[in-house]
């Protein structure tokens, strides 16, 4: 590897680390990987794939300089062409010639879209695969070693903007349910106060309020400290 290409490597990376640390969405920075990585990689082609867990199948999320028509009907089934393999066996997969090799599903796709060589590389948390990044190129290329373990870095760090967005909504979620909890706790206490009832007649009310409102309990029980408050 040259001193030049070592140097766009790293600055790759660091770009996909600053993205990985900023406040973009995670569509926004799974486009910005594929984007790096082509650019990087000189690809005609790359993209990614997440595992929908619910649906055991394979949905493309993000790619760069990818025909329409590939993006509006993709999903793979798991164990199902060269993404499932490389899901499976939990590592790279390198083809010099993508029409040439029997495992490789699009043919008609490769030669619309001028695609020869590739390199599939499994997102890893952990030991458990989340995605896989597809690397095309529009003539023969042999991936070097170097070119992989940068390959596998841009992977690994995709895996962990997924797992970081995953877990941001998670805790918001836990976040929003105890606040709602709190505000419903509270104003039972106001209802059990203010109409001389049991905490389980409170909480009925509440909940009747609900469905009969169609909003949910924590809005109903701001509704009922807002207008507790007013009235002192």
């Amino acid at each position: 590897m040259s001193e030049a290409n070592y140097e766009e490597y790293l600055s790759t990376l660091n770009k996909i680390s600053e993205a990985i640390t900023s406040e973009l969405y995670l569509e926004d920075i799974l486009k910005l990987i594929v984007t790096l990585t082509a650019n990087v990689m000189e690809a005609s082609n790359c993209n990614l794939w997440l595992f929908d867990e619910k649906n055991q199948e394979f949905n493309i999320k993000a790619t760069h300089l990818m025909h329409q028509e590939y993006l509006n009907k993709k999903t793979i089934k798991l164990n199902e062409g060269i993404v499932g393999w490389v899901a499976k066996e939990k590592k790279p997969r390198i083809i010099l010639d993508v029409l040439k090799d029997k495992g490789y599903k699009e043919r008609e796709l490769a030669q619309k879209e001028g695609l020869v060589s590739m390199a599939s590389i499994p997102m890893m948390i952990k030991d458990k695969v989340i995605g896989v990044l597809n690397v095309y190129t529009n003539k023969p290329h042999k991936f070097t070693p170097a070119e992989v373990t940068l390959l596998n870095t841009i992977a690994n760090q995709a895996a962990v903007a997924i797992e970081k967005t995953a877990l941001i909504i998670e805790t918001k979620i836990i976040q929003e349910e105890l606040e709602a909890r709190k505000k419903i706790e509270r104003a039972k206490g106001i209802l059990m106060e203010e109409r001389k009832i049991s905490e389980s007649e409170a909480f009925s009310l509440i909940r009747k309020f609900s469905m009969d409102k169609r909003i949910s309990m924590k809005e109903i029980a701001e509704a009922i400290i807002l207008s507790s408050e007013i009235g002192k």
